[in-house]
């Protein structure tokens, strides 16, 4: 299935590719083509390449190039973490190596 414009991911596909690839881990046969009928609108290059652009944006944060936001806590009713740049950068680590 082609998509209106290669570039453009909406706030959806987005989500639905995340999803996507905890569902299916590198192991899984047809990898390409579950995440790509997982997200709809896309072809399987289309989400290869998303893939491809998402490792290398970890590749940039993880060695340090990219600054991570300063996340705080809203206030003293929020229960929320204040994580550290390295913490952060494990983190999204472990999310994408799944």
């Amino acid at each position: 299935m082609a998509s209106s414009s290669s570039s453009s991911w909406t706030a959806k596909q987005n989500k639905l590719f995340e999803n996507a690839l905890v569902m299916y881990d590198k192991d899984t046969p047809d990898r390409w083509q579950n995440i790509t009928r997982a997200v709809g609108g896309k072809t399987v290059e289309e989400v290869k390449q998303h893939y491809e652009m998402l490792v290398e944006d970890l590749k940039h944060i993880e060695s340090g190039q990219v600054p991570l936001p300063n996340y705080r806590k809203a206030g003293p009713s929020n229960k929320g973490y204040n994580f550290s740049d390295e913490e952060q950068r494990v983190e999204v680590s472990k999310a994408l190596s799944r």
